[in-house]
């Protein structure tokens, strides 16, 4: 059986056993992959090391998008850059498209009058929340716009009808009719 290790530094279990701090010492970068039978067990990582990994984690997890749109193709005056998750991410409960959207779905062909409304976003999310897939958030915001489509021309166009109002009856008589 193969497997790939992913440090430079390799110590044997028992070593490991006898002396964690020298194995973790002699290490170039604060990682050993400690072996068992010829194969990796596990890692050990120095205190500093864990602490660059996990600070490297939380600056990708909030890095802030540094997308801003030209000012010829775009006329608004908040053109900060956009916070958008970074890399695929499932969906989650507070997830919102970006502010120009329906600029962009009409780059993608899909055009769309109104903006979406917050029960379109709610079906949305909740439906994707429970799949548990993952995409990049230019992706879920093309599902969005193709979702918001097919259901607004599933009734011609017109919006859903309430089913809990009441019709009312007309009192118009009819042109022609006799009684």
């Amino acid at each position: 059986m193969s497997a790939k290790i992913l440090t430079t530094s390799v110590v044997g279990i028992a070593s490991f056993y006898r002396d964690p701090g020298a194995a973790l010492t002699a290490s170039e970068q604060g990682a050993v992959a400690v072996l068992d039978n010829n194969a990796p067990a596990f890692y050990a990582l120095t205190p500093q090391r864990l602490a660059a990994l996990l600070a490297l984690e939380a600056r990708i997890q909030c890095q802030p998008s540094d997308i801003t749109l030209a000012p010829e193709l775009y006329n608004d005056a908040d053109s900060a850059p956009v916070e958008t998750p970074m890399g695929k991410f499932a969906m989650y409960p507070g997830w919102l498209p970006d502010t120009d959207f329906l600029r962009m779905s009409a780059l993608w062909g899909i055009f769309l009058k109104e903006d979406v409304t917050p029960e379109e976003l709610a079906a949305f999310i909740a439906y994707w929340q429970a799949e548990g897939k993952v995409f990049h958030h230019v992706q879920w915001q093309q599902k969005l716009a193709r979702h918001v489509q097919i259901a607004r021309a599933a009734n011609g166009g017109a919006p859903r009808r309430d089913i809990n109002s009441l019709s009312q009856p007309g009192d118009a008589i009819p042109e022609g009719f006799r009684g």
